[in-house]
């Protein structure tokens, strides 16, 4: 049985009368890349501060490695690593603003630390302020720091969010990497439903303030639809489809891809 990493039952948040989650059930276990799915304003931000303590739930229970209570919940909170937005001082380099952070956080070994991390996301030999920084070399910051003292767990919020194709496949071998090489159990959200199919293997669709549907790789390829044979003779076909009496004249397998997966469930058009 797969050890649960983080546990969300029936979490519900509301600003005011507006009801932002509306009872989460949610579990991501040790060694997920967890891939969470749905639209702008469906409540993924959310559950990420609910998961973090960013922010105040109105219910339900929110578990991290088996610990509920308050103070286990903090201790445990401090092993997960995030990036959700990227707030950095634009005078300072990226070495010097992870100076800053890694102090804040209380890392270890700081210096060697800081080298680590920006090697991993392409950074070493960058020296320019962060105010001259590309959007996709913000990216590559934010998770350097979300990564800084290497955390058993890791929260991407839209981290390939404005980049460009190689951007993309950056963040993502960087994503499976550090599953494999870090041994990291990582969430993370993204409106780009083909890339994120490649990169997590277990999804949360979220929708209007729920968790519709947890879903897995294999679970995808389980929910294919059957192969489409175009034959000469269709009434034929239906009688005799065993016998070599009828000519296949055309076969083609249709791959059912999250995308595809995401809009019958949900709704709507991916057009």
């Amino acid at each position: 049985m797969s050890e649960a990493m983080i546990k969300l039952e029936n979490i519900k948040k509301s600003y005011g009368k507006n009801e932002i989650l509306k009872g989460v059930n949610m579990q991501v276990n040790r060694g997920d890349i967890y891939g969470l799915i749905g639209r702008n304003g469906a409540g993924k931000t959310t559950i990420f501060k609910m998961i973090l303590g960013l922010s105040e739930k109105n219910d339900g229970t929110v578990s991290i490695e088996g610990s509920t209570n308050d103070k286990e919940l903090m201790q445990n909170r401090s092993k997960i690593g995030f990036l959700v937005g990227t707030k950095f001082y634009n005078y300072l380099s990226a070495r010097d603003n992870l100076k800053y952070y890694a102090t804040v956080k209380g890392v270890p070994n700081r210096k060697e630390e800081i080298d680590r991390v920006l090697s991993v996301v392409g950074l070493a030999d960058v020296k320019k302020p962060f105010k001259n920084f590309s959007l996709g070399m913000t990216q590559r910051l934010g998770i350097a720091n979300a990564i800084l003292g290497n955390p058993d767990i890791l929260i991407l919020d839209e981290p390939t969010n404005g980049l460009d194709p190689q951007g993309i496949a950056d963040v993502r071998h960087m994503v499976q990497r550090f599953r494999e090489e870090f041994g990291m159990t990582v969430i993370v959200s993204s409106h780009i439903l083909g890339e994120l199919e490649h990169t997590a293997d277990r999804f949360g669709i979220v929708n209007n303030g729920i968790v519709v549907k947890e879903i897995s790789q294999d679970d995808l390829k389980e929910n294919q639809p059957a192969v489409e044979i175009a034959v000469d003779d269709l009434a034929k076909a239906k009688k005799v489809l065993a016998d070599n009496g009828v000519k296949v004249l055309r076969e083609v397998e249709e791959r059912s891809s999250l995308e595809d997966y995401y809009f019958r469930l949900v709704g709507g058009s991916k057009e």
